[in-house]
């Protein structure tokens, strides 16, 4: 979860008493360990500041990390990391109250070297990632909220904590701390009206014997299935999912933070009527909760990001709202270790050359996929989000196939134009909008 640093508070100069670094990078997860890794193995002084425990206590997340970036960090990475199950099956899911209609797919490619997709608990995940940077020399500070920046003639440089030194002083100041950055906020960098961009992730673990969900959803060994659920959230926009792990199961809701607070539904209530679903209460039945989590998730992308580039302070991962919400692709893990390895790396050159620079973090950002993904996606949470794909389409979609296999003896079949025709009168839906959506479907992911 976020790096909450506490109430808005003014900049501070440092402390005569402020412990020293070269860089302090606040908030342990993939971003911040990524960027200390990258930093510490180039021999420079860096403070990993967590105000958890330890590395992914206060983390959460759906359940599925796409290690690819993790090939330019850790290589052979999937030979030592607490990987749960391998996603060799991907499934989405169009719901109503009473229908479901489901693309599967499924490939063994994805169950080896150099894998595609991944299930794991953030506890361990983060915590492994952490180690790493640590390893490299980077120092581990759990337990510490920072509690605002400290500057001097504009410039940052450091963190105010409350720990009982106080400061810790640095050249950079690189911000993991999650959504609605309170750092990047208090250096003018974030816009206003996040909210409306914003998502509430909510999510039950089930535990489940290891044989039984491998029997219930057709996988052996470590392979395991990963369903998005598009519907089946009262209309409140968002979505939900469900994961294997090694032996229990991850389902939960993802919502719109405004619609729901309208809605006046709490999150909960949502899950359960998944869990009633027709289609999902085969999949979940017997398993005991062992735990219930909640994050919020910035799904804006591109065009509510944040300025990422400040006067001694780069912002990654949630914090810069590289959260990738696009339907086909529900991706953040692996930006924000993307986007943490490239911080790690421009503040490593700025150091280096003993400059004030960091230009060099939006540029590899561009040259990555880390902002290419979502400079060409920037359309899609819109679209994803908005009233007809989240509510109308999955209706007309599902009533459109059940009206194809109904046997109407001894009237004629109908064709699929005359459906298409009878689906969109009935569901409210005018074919210049279809049309529309279509065509910015078309445009994003074209």
């Amino acid at each position: 979860m976020s790096e909450h640093a506490g109430p808005a508070t003014k900049t501070a100069t440092p402390s005569t008493s402020a412990v020293t670094f070269d860089v302090v990078v606040v908030g342990a997860g993939p971003a911040g360990s990524a960027a200390a890794l990258e930093l510490a193995r180039q021999g420079h002084r860096v403070a990993l500041v967590e105000r958890g425990a330890f590395p992914g206590a206060k983390n959460v997340y759906g359940g599925v990390i796409y290690g690819r970036i993790l090939d330019e960090l850790i290589p052979n990475w999937w030979e030592e990391a607490p990987i749960e199950r391998w996603v060799t099956r991907r499934q989405t899911m169009l719901m109503t109250p009473t229908q479901s209609l489901t693309v599967d797919f499924r490939t063994e490619n994805w169950g080896k070297p150099p894998y595609n997709g991944a299930t794991a608990h953030r506890a361990k995940f983060d915590a492994w990632l952490a180690s790493k940077a640590e390893e490299a020399g980077a120092e581990l500070i759990t337990s510490t909220v920072v509690t605002g920046l400290l500057t001097e003639n504009g410039r940052v440089v450091g963190v105010r904590t409350d720990r009982p030194e106080g400061d810790f002083k640095a050249q950079i100041v690189i911000a993991c701390d999650g959504v609605n950055s309170f750092l990047a906020k208090q250096a003018g960098m974030y816009p206003d009206g996040q909210v409306h961009h914003t998502t509430l992730g909510v999510k039950e673990t089930l535990a489940l014997p290891r044989e039984t969900i491998e029997e219930r959803f057709g996988v052996s060994g470590t392979d395991g299935v990963d369903i998005e659920l598009v519907g089946g959230t009262r209309g409140i926009a968002g979505g939900g999912f469900l994961y294997t792990n090694l032996d229990s199961i991850s389902v939960g809701v993802v919502l719109s933070l405004t619609e729901l607070g309208k809605a006046k539904v709490r999150p909960e209530e949502l899950i359960a009527d998944l869990k009633r679903h027709p289609a999902i209460a085969p999949l979940v039945k017997g398993g005991e909760l062992i735990e219930y989590a909640a994050h919020l998730i910035p799904e804006g992308g591109y065009k509510t990001m944040p300025k990422l580039t400040g006067d001694g302070i780069l912002v990654t991962g949630d914090a810069a709202a590289m959260c990738l919400a696009a339907g086909i692709w529900l991706e953040g893990v692996n930006f924000a270790i993307g986007s943490g390895m490239y911080a790690g790396r421009a503040a490593a050159e700025a150091l280096s050359n003993n400059t004030t620079d960091l230009s060099g973090y939006e540029r590899r950002l561009h040259e990555s996929f880390v902002l290419a993904d979502h400079r060409k996606l920037k359309g899609a949470p819109e679209l994803l989000l908005g009233d007809r794909v989240q509510n109308k389409y999955p209706a007309m979609i599902c009533d459109l196939v059940e009206n194809l296999f109904q046997v109407t003896n001894p009237e004629p079949k109908p064709g699929l134009r005359k459906l298409l025709r009878r689906g969109t009168k009935q569901h409210g839906i005018r074919l210049r909008d279809l049309a529309k959506d279509a065509i910015t479907g078309f445009r994003a992911y074209g």
